[in-house]
C-alpha cells in the first residue's frame, strides 16, 4: 500500500531511461539527502514533469512511496539554467558538479549546505557568466569540505609558518608545506601565495560570495590545478564527466 505523499525540492543529479517512457532519477535534497526517484511515463510526449525530471533541474516534487521505492507523482520546475544548456561546455561542466556531487552525498544524510553550494555554482557559470576555471576550483575546493575531505590549509604542516613563501599542497595527506620542508609522499602541487589565499576564502570565507573573487590567471591556474588534483587524488577515483569536459576545453581557454 502506498504511503502518505511527501513534497520535496531537489536537484537532479542523475537521469537513466528506463523502461519505454520511464526515468529513474537519483535527486538530491536538502532534508533527505540522496534520493533514487521513478518517474513513471516521464519521456512520454504528453508528460507534465518532462522538464522537472532532466539532468540539473532543480524542482518541487510530490512523491509517494510503495514498495520500498519513491514515485513522482507531480513536479513543477523551480531552476532549469536554460543558458547553461545552450552551451556544450557549461552543460558538460554542470554535469561533472553533479556527478560529483552524487559521489559524496548519501542517501538519508542531510545535505543542505551541498544542495545550496550546487546550485550557486550552476547560477554563477549560467547567469552571472563566472569564469568557469574560478567556478570550477571552488566548486571542488568547497564541497570537498563540506564533504569531510577539507585540507588544513592554515599553515605550513612542518615548521608552522602562516605563510610559505614557496607554498605546495600535499594532495595525498591533505596538509600545506612549504617547498623546502621535507615531504611527506605522494602526489604535491605547487601554489602561489595568491592561490593558497583563494582557496583559503574559498575554505574559510563566507558562502553567499564563494564566486566573488578573482585571480591573475597564472594564479587560477595553479589553484585549478590543486583543486583538481586534490579531488581526484583524495576519492581515489576517475569522473567521465570530467574527462568530457577536458576533451572540450584541452584546445581553448575556456573558463580563462
Amino acid at each position: 500500500m502506498a504511503k502518505e505523499r511527501q513534497v520535496v525540492r531537489g536537484i537532479v543529479l542523475r537521469s537513466v531511461d528506463t523502461g519505454e517512457a520511464d526515468k529513474m532519477l537519483t535527486v538530491l535534497t536538502a532534508q533527505l539527502g540522496k534520493l533514487p526517484v521513478v518517474a513513471k511515463g516521464a519521456r512520454g510526449r504528453r508528460s507534465r514533469v518532462t522538464a522537472a525530471t532532466e539532468l540539473l533541474s532543480y524542482a518541487e516534487m510530490t512523491l509517494s512511496e510503495s514498495r520500498g521505492y519513491q514515485y513522482l507523482s507531480e513536479a513543477s520546475s523551480l531552476a532549469h539554467f536554460r543558458c547553461l544548456r545552450q552551451d556544450v561546455t557549461l552543460l558538460s561542466l554542470g554535469s561533472y558538479f553533479a556527478q560529483l556531487t552524487d559521489a559524496v552525498t548519501w542517501e538519508g544524510i542531510p545535505a543542505g549546505d551541498v544542495l545550496s553550494l550546487l546550485l550557486n555554482a550552476l547560477y554563477a557559470l549560467s547567469e552571472l557568466r563566472r569564469p568557469q576555471k574560478l567556478v570550477k576550483a571552488a566548486f571542488e575546493c568547497r564541497l570537498m569540505a563540506l564533504s569531510g575531505f577539507e585540507p588544513l590549509l592554515t599553515a605550513c604542516a612542518v615548521c608552522g609558518a602562516a605563510e610559505p613563501a614557496a607554498p605546495v599542497l600535499d594532495v595525498s595527506s591533505g596538509l600545506l608545506r612549504c617547498r623546502s620542508c621535507p615531504k611527506s609522499g605522494g602526489v604535491s602541487v605547487p601554489l602561489t601565495p595568491a592561490a593558497l589565499a583563494a582557496m583559503r576564502y574559498v575554505l574559510y570565507g563566507d558562502p553567499r560570495r564563494l564566486y566573488s573573487f578573482s585571480l591573475p590567471p597564472a594564479d587560477l591556474d595553479r589553484m585549478a590545478r590543486a583543486a583538481e588534483t586534490y579531488v581526484t587524488a583524495q576519492l581515489e577515483r576517475s569522473f567521465s564527466t570530467l574527462e568530457f569536459y577536458q576533451s572540450l576545453t584541452e584546445h581553448g581557454a575556456a573558463g580563462e
